[in-house]
């Protein structure tokens, strides 16, 4: 299978994932979202792990992951409130803050710049989140063009996901960090199944009862950490076959999936507006990871 359409693939099934999740877990607990979405998932990965040899690792690498891992887990546990308490299409678009947000963490850990052509798409993304919460004012003034900035602070959701962009930039330069010293395919299923174990690890210690949530709807809960399996998956797969930037930023049309299961689903308002805003936030992306 070509990356393209693994990648469309990944996106689609991210995006389905998160409106399962929405749909089937409101009203589980965050810990509980958390240890399906990552826990039964990374057991679901576990096998892929051992499918060839891992190779030698040395302590820098393991140092890589007990910073990344605790990461991870808090993005997920903000990831799993935003998209349970608040809309699709006012919580997925921040995402593509990432690469925004990598620009600095790559520089710093990475030694990464960013290309004029990085700027621009840094303006795309900025005017996406702008036109995600504009509404229509009788006049134009200072005030009203700043509201929609003003109303991304005030929205929980939003600034939720822009929290979880924030740690996905500093795991995503970390994990590439990592990945010097295993294959990318490999990595990824490593590297979720250890995200899956600590998450089943720490919240059954924490409280046995939060295991519970495996006996409930327990074919809901599968079929989302199936997609959650395929996702990680068919992002390694894609990722072995072109150059990164090609691939994430098809990735991000994820955005725009979740913005049509918010409407479709969830019954959530102004499509339209969403879908330009969204698509403005992918050609953003493009633009800084290209």
């Amino acid at each position: 299978m070509d990356w393209f359409t693994l990648t469309l693939i990944c996106a689609f099934t991210l995006a389905s994932a998160d409106a399962a999740t929405k749909r089937w877990m409101s009203d589980s607990s965050v810990v509980e979202i958390t240890l399906i979405r990552a826990g039964l998932a990374g057991l679901l990965l576990l096998p892929l792990v051992f499918l060839q040899p891992l190779p030698q690792l040395p302590l820098a690498f393991w140092g890589w992951m007990m910073l990344l891992v605790p990461l991870e887990l808090l993005a997920l546990l903000l990831y799993m409130r935003a998209i349970r308490d608040y809309p699709l299409s006012l919580t997925v678009p921040y995402l593509a803050f990432t690469p925004v947000f990598i620009i600095l963490t790559g520089w710093v850990i990475l030694g990464e710049t960013v290309s004029l052509a990085g700027m621009l798409g840094i303006l795309l993304v900025v005017l996406g989140s702008w036109l995600l919460n504009f509404d229509r004012q009788q006049y134009i003034s200072v005030n009203t063009l700043v509201n929609p900035f003003r109303a991304i602070l005030r929205n929980p959701g939003s600034r939720l996901m822009l929290l979880v962009a924030v740690i996905y930039s500093l795991t995503s330069a970390g994990g590439k960090a990592a990945m010097a010293w295993m294959p990318a395919q490999q990595f990824g299923a490593f590297y979720y199944a250890c995200t899956g174990i600590a998450a089943l690890f720490i919240f059954s210690l924490q409280n046995p009862a939060n295991l519970r949530v495996f006996m409930r709807r327990p074919h809901f809960n599968f079929a989302i950490a199936l997609l959650m399996a395929i996702m990680v998956v068919t992002h390694f797969m894609a990722l072995v076959q072109v150059e990164t930037a090609y691939m994430i930023t098809v990735k991000r049309i994820s955005l725009l999936f979740g913005i049509l299961y918010g409407a479709m689903l969830f019954g959530e308002r102004h499509l339209t507006r969403h879908l330009i805003a969204g698509g403005l936030m992918v050609a953003g992306v493009g633009l800084i990871v290209i």
